[in-house]
């Protein structure tokens, strides 16, 4: 099988994920804020705790994060919560003050935690990964807070977002 034909397979078979999307935040080193939609995420360890959430490299986020931005908080999104996932993935922090456009409060670390998004956990970045296109930031849990049975805004719901940037 040729790279372009495994490639192609690969694409067609993510396209049918439908994990949940969710909103990262972070806050740089000299207090400038960012926020953006995510889809590549996952748990990594039960014991101890660990998370990887997934910032493009094209993406503000991620450049506040990975200039000093010693905590991230993870929001989880969830189904009616498509305004804010289209401000947090269809806008770019380059040109818009997302945070000017949504209730929030300084968090753990002084990291934005979204008023409307219940569920959420503030996590301290333990290492940065090269993923190609995308760094992985690990992330050691450090408080939050959880909403039990809401519906999560997945994948399939965010294509119909037009990117702030592109992946």
């Amino acid at each position: 099988m040729s790279r372009g034909s495994t490639e192609t397979s690969f694409h067609t078979l993510s396209a049918e994920l439908d994990y949940s999307m969710l909103i990262v935040t972070a806050r740089g080193a000299g207090g400038e804020r960012a926020g953006c939609l995510v889809g590549f995420a996952t748990q990594t360890s039960i014991d101890p705790p660990r998370f990887l959430i997934c910032l493009s490299r094209k993406n503000r986020t991620y450049r506040v994060a990975r200039d000093g931005a010693g905590t991230l908080v993870v929001h989880f999104v969830p189904r009616d919560a498509e305004a804010l996932a289209g401000l947090f993935g269809g806008e770019t922090g380059d040109e818009v003050d997302k945070f000017a456009r949504c209730d929030w409060h300084p968090g753990p670390d002084g990291v934005p935690v979204i008023d409307a998004l219940e569920t959420w956990f503030a996590g301290s970045v333990l290492e940065q990964l090269d993923l190609g296109d995308h760094v992985g930031f690990l992330l050691e849990p450090i408080a939050g807070k959880a909403h039990r049975g809401q519906r999560s805004f997945t994948f399939h719901r965010a294509r119909r977002i037009e990117a702030g940037h592109p992946a």
